[in-house]
């Protein structure tokens, strides 16, 4: 479907919760796979309206519809890391769409 318009290769990591001794719970991320992706730049409108919601739209990253990508994953290759905040599927699921927020390449947190 857009395959042939995905230019870039990153890393989607997911966060993961685990019972820790104490009660409460630890945070590690988990690589889950390579994905084939298109980045792009939000219009002003797109970032008007994410700033609105109180969000900040840097990039918009299309995939695959069937790409295992939730929100709250990250992105990541050596030069950009994103946070998909939110994930759409248009009515006929040509592509998926993620909306994402640039973030300092520190592993996560």
């Amino acid at each position: 479907m857009i395959a042939h318009l995905c230019n870039r290769t990153m890393t989607v990591w997911r966060r993961l919760l685990t019972e820790d001794d104490g009660g409460g719970q630890v945070t590690t991320w988990a690589e889950i796979g390579d994905v084939a992706v298109r980045i792009s730049q939000p219009t002003v409108q797109e970032r008007v309206a994410a700033q609105q919601l109180l969000g900040v739209l840097t990039h918009v990253a299309y995939a695959e519809p069937a790409t295992d990508i939730q929100r709250g994953d990250e992105l990541r290759d050596p030069t950009l890391t994103l946070r998909v905040m939110a994930t759409l599927v248009p009515s006929a699921p040509a592509y998926l769409r993620c909306e994402c927020e640039e973030r300092q390449p520190n592993g996560g947190e």
